[in-house]
């Protein structure tokens, strides 16, 4: 869904910011073929690494067209108006300067064009945010230990509870200059996707 609301398509130029290991990149590559091109941006060498190995891994001719950067999200090394789409999946939440990466998407990005951030959906109704919790707690944490990833993920319920809630995030689009906002809550609410025009 992040994929396809961002509406990249064939021969397009698209940044997928704070990639990871790259599933985002990797569905957008296949969006945009061998003839366009995509940009994963992460914060995080060891990711980075993880992307690409998989990148080779992975025989799709259309992977070729994958490049790894590591950087800051706050400060894009890019041209103004670079990018026919953005995407960004579960890293909003995690910059420090939420209104200083949404400058930077909204600078990149071309006119008439959109940004598709995918995160956790920080719900104001009482039933989403215990199920959501209890998800945390119950499923995703314990998986997380069984692969050794306990520290990475102790902090995430937290940051759900300190995240933006839907409208903030579509104020936030709105103020920093794109002209059109809208987000989706999905999987029962548990998730959400802001979709914003440039």
């Amino acid at each position: 869904m992040a994929v396809s609301w961002s509406r990249a398509k064939r021969g397009d130029d698209v940044l997928d910011l704070c990639c990871g290991s790259g599933d985002l990149a990797f569905l957008l590559s296949e969006r945009v073929g061998s003839d366009g091109k995509v940009i994963g941006f992460d914060f995080s060498r060891e990711q980075l690494l993880v992307a690409s190995s998989r990148q080779h891994l992975l025989l799709k001719a259309c992977y070729k067209n994958i490049e790894w950067i590591e950087g800051d999200a706050t400060k894009l090394p890019f041209s103004d108006c670079s990018f026919d789409a953005i995407t960004m999946g579960y890293g909003l939440r995690n910059v420090l300067d939420r209104c200083k990466a949404m400058q930077e998407m909204f600078r990149v990005l071309k006119p008439g064009s959109r940004v598709s951030i995918l995160d956790f959906n920080k719900s104001s109704k009482p039933f989403i945010t215990s199920i959501q919790g209890w998800m945390i707690d119950n499923v995703v944490v314990p998986v997380a230990t069984g692969y050794g990833l306990a520290d990475e993920y102790a902090y995430l319920k937290s940051s759900v509870q300190e995240f933006l809630t839907g409208k903030e995030l579509e104020k936030l689009a709105l103020e920093t200059g794109f002209s059109d906002a809208k987000h989706y809550e999905i999987g029962g609410g548990i998730m959400g996707n802001l979709v914003a025009k440039r």
